[in-house]
């Protein structure tokens, strides 16, 4: 029930966060923490009180309660399915997850001090035994997974330039580390299966390619491991 509760609060405000990184680019992570907790820019009171602000509070406070519920579903289902050994790092694997998926859906970016950190925890968890594979599957595999869709995209880069982004390459380096080579492999084709899905429903020939990266991670996780 612990984990359940912690996934709601910490998935209430991955919204929030998302769109504080859609009104800035951090330089740094201290930078980035810092304009998360606090605006950059008070509000008036003229502002809060007026009708589009209080449709905007509304619609995010839905939006919220929907991540809040999903996440805490999943941190519930981490914990039941594979155990209080680890649970942490899983749970913050889930989560960052989650939080990237909204960040490129709204504004196309998978931002370095996610990404990175996600790697480094991915091999932190490879190391005390923690995650899912151990260090040296975890090591091969991030290696893999960053030049695998750097080389392919130089098959594509004559049709699109914008095949992979750096941010799409970081994000699986990060899931190699966490789920291995096979775990990685496959994600990639889950997500292609996901990105197809919804081009179909939107109706769209390209779009942000991390959120099915990382929604495909967070099935394969459950589904592989």
């Amino acid at each position: 029930m612990i984990y359940a509760i912690a996934g709601f609060l910490l998935g209430f405000f991955v919204p929030y966060i998302a769109r504080r990184f859609a009104k800035f680019m951090p330089a740094t992570f201290a930078y980035a923490v810092w304009q998360i907790v606090f605006s950059v820019k008070g509000r008036g009171k003229k502002a809060k009180k007026s009708s589009r602000y209080k449709q905007l509070c509304s619609r995010y406070f839905w939006r919220s309660l929907m991540a809040g519920l999903l996440s805490g579903g999943l941190f519930f289902a981490a914990f039941a399915y594979w155990g209080a050994n680890g649970a942490v790092f899983r749970c913050m694997f889930i989560w960052i997850l989650l939080l990237l998926a909204e960040i490129d859906y709204r504004m196309y970016l998978l931002p370095d001090i996610l990404t990175i950190p996600l790697l480094l925890l991915g091999l932190l968890a490879g190391v005390f035994d923690v995650g899912f594979v151990v260090l040296q599957d975890a090591v091969v595999a991030a290696n893999i997974g960053y030049f695998l869709p750097v080389l392919a995209s130089l098959l594509f880069v004559k049709y699109n330039k914008d095949a992979f982004g750096g941010g799409d390459i970081k994000l699986l380096a990060a899931l190699g580390a966490w789920l291995g080579l096979e775990g990685m492999l496959a994600t990639i084709v889950v997500s292609c299966g996901l990105f197809f899905v919804w081009a179909l429903v939107k109706r769209q020939r390209s779009g942000a390619y991390g959120p099915a990266l990382a929604i495909a991670g967070i099935i394969v996780a459950f589904w592989y491991f």
